[in-house]
């Protein structure tokens, strides 16, 4: 017998990413990088980005507090760690809570790389000394794109995002 389910499933929760606008320079002090954010859930820590990172683009050495699946759909990028394993169109790229790497599209590549990501936890950056830069995290990007569109005078993004969770009533 099939389950009755819990929740109203009326609708798909869908989104055309290239209806969708993506956002210039997103990334806070890293230029080159372009995101649009696709599925942000800040209660169960999950982000998913479709992100454009442009030829010279480095960013900070992260470190990993849950798994990564990231789907490279054009162009090509590395880890500074591992300059012989490109990643390139069609490349999927697990990546186990802990790690820690540096992103990096080579300053000559002839077009820019671009991903789709789901990122459970956070990444913890650091500079090249070692030294703690910042975190981001699900709810850290819900706040960087709502400063984004308020200071370009943008549209708020759209972007699918669960329900917090909640009691089923509330006593009386």
């Amino acid at each position: 017998m099939i389950p009755s389910p819990a929740v109203d499933h009326s609708e798909l929760l869908t989104l055309n990413s290239h209806e969708l606008p993506m956002y210039k320079d997103a990334l806070p002090g890293v230029p080159g990088v372009d995101a649009q954010p696709l599925f942000l859930d800040p209660h169960q820590g999950v982000w998913v980005l479709r992100a454009v990172f442009h030829p010279g683009v480095v960013l900070p050495k992260h470190y990993h507090t849950g798994t990564v699946h990231l789907f490279t759909l054009s162009g090509s990028w590395h880890y500074a760690e591992y300059p012989d394993q490109p990643q390139t169109a069609g490349s999927y790229l697990y990546e186990p809570g802990g790690s820690i790497h540096q992103f990096m599209v080579p300053a000559d590549a002839t077009e820019p790389a671009v991903a789709v990501m789901v990122v459970y936890g956070a990444n913890v950056n650091f500079d090249n000394d070692g030294n703690y830069l910042g975190i981001m995290d699900a709810s850290d990007i819900m706040n960087m794109f709502d400063a984004l569109v308020e200071e370009r005078g943008m549209e708020p993004a759209r972007y699918i995002r669960p329900a917090a969770a909640d009691y089923s009533h509330r006593a009386r």
